[in-house]
């Protein structure tokens, strides 16, 4: 049953004051964007990481807040993952005259450090990292922000959400690379099935086992193994943070239910990936129970926005928190009930006042 959840308002916030393939633009009539398209000449253009702009993650999400943003955008897809590539790929959209560069991710701390610097008629947003100089020091310059995400609580809901759904299951972890934003998903995660088992009256466990660290965020096959070997073990729930790694679960997933095992989930991550876990179309039936999602979308508008208005907050790192609505859960959630959404709105409310606090580190109450 579907049930809309919390509004999204970051835009609030904001009322303050070299390639191998490539590829890009705009925007059609057809457009079903949930962005106002801006009436501005500004050029907004992309850097991809190794992923691809359709990872129902990171990139996609980066993506959708500039394609129907503006009419000029374009992102454009490295030959490589070095500091150089990514480099070259800024340079480019550069030379293209996108002198508004968004880049999604930690891997373009050095290449965004060295740019702002090069470029200073450019504006430069990072996400998840900070601009960082040869000896690792964080430099933001003025024609640069760098935004973070508070991972921990939309990993803290979404475990919430899963805890009170199931009532009594077995939980299981598979991050990516063992890296500060995925391990705030994992312990954020943890913390939410605890707070669900002392306040909620769920009993849901998470062994040691089954909290693994792949290694990596392209890696779909090794993911698909993992969430195999978790779901034969009798876990129920698998929270992905993982990058393609995680759509490898997905898809285990989907085969099990495809041949009648409906028992089993998973819970996306960065984005809504209830599409991807679709496995009966005609049903639109998913393995995908929720996804702790930061709205990376809507910052990435809401640094155009600004800057459109002449409010680029330059020189700023800035967070995406609960505080002003910038994780969460989907709007939309088809596979929990009301009663469920119910809780967690009261969860997301109660962190909101400060009466619940989501820590970002382990507390040695959590497994490792």
């Amino acid at each position: 049953m579907k049930k809309k959840f919390f509004a999204i308002a970051l835009c609030t916030v904001m009322s303050m004051g070299i390639l191998a393939g490539c590829g890009n633009s705009n925007q059609t009539a057809e457009s079903t964007s949930k962005f106002q398209m801006l009436d501005t000449d500004l050029k907004v253009g992309m850097v991809t990481d190794a992923g691809t702009i359709d990872d129902r993650s990171f990139n996609q999400g980066t993506w959708e807040g500039i394609k129907d943003t503006v009419k000029n955008s374009k992102y454009l897809k490295p030959a490589g993952v070095t500091d150089a590539d990514y480099e070259t790929g800024i340079a480019n959209l550069y030379d293209g005259d996108f002198k508004f560069i968004v880049t999604p991710g930690y891997k373009f701390e050095r290449a965004v450090a060295t740019s702002q610097e090069k470029y200073p008629d450019a504006k430069f947003v990072i996400l998840d990292g900070s601009p960082r100089d040869a000896d690792g020091n964080a430099v933001v310059a003025d024609n640069t922000v760098a935004i973070y995400f508070a991972e921990h609580e939309s990993g803290f809901l979404a475990g919430v959400a899963a805890a009170v759904q199931m009532k009594e299951s077995e939980f299981g972890f598979i991050g990516g690379m063992q890296l500060p934003a995925v391990e705030k998903f994992n312990w954020g995660f943890q913390q939410g099935v605890k707070y669900a088992n002392e306040n909620l009256g769920t009993n849901i466990s998470i062994k040691e086992e089954n909290v693994i660290y792949q290694g990596s965020f392209d890696d779909k096959a090794g993911g698909q193994q993992i969430a195999a070997q978790m779901y034969d073990r009798g876990v129920k729930i698998i929270f992905t943070a993982a990058g393609g790694t995680g759509v490898g679960a997905i898809t285990e997933a989907k085969s099990r239910a495809a041949k009648g095992d409906t028992s089993v989930f998973v819970i996306g991550v960065d984005s809504d990936q209830y599409k991807d876990g679709v496995y009966d179309t005609a049903n639109n039936a998913s393995v995908i129970l929720t996804s702790a999602m930061k709205y990376i979308d809507q910052a990435t508008y809401d640094m155009i926005k600004a800057e459109v208005e002449g409010q680029f907050p330059g020189g700023e790192t800035l967070t995406f928190s609960v505080q002003n609505d910038g994780v969460g859960i989907p709007a939309e959630n088809p596979n929990l009930s009301e009663d469920t959404i119910k809780t967690v709105n009261d969860v997301y409310a109660k962190i909101k006042a400060g009466e619940v606090t989501v820590i970002d580190t382990n507390d040695g109450s959590l497994i490792k």
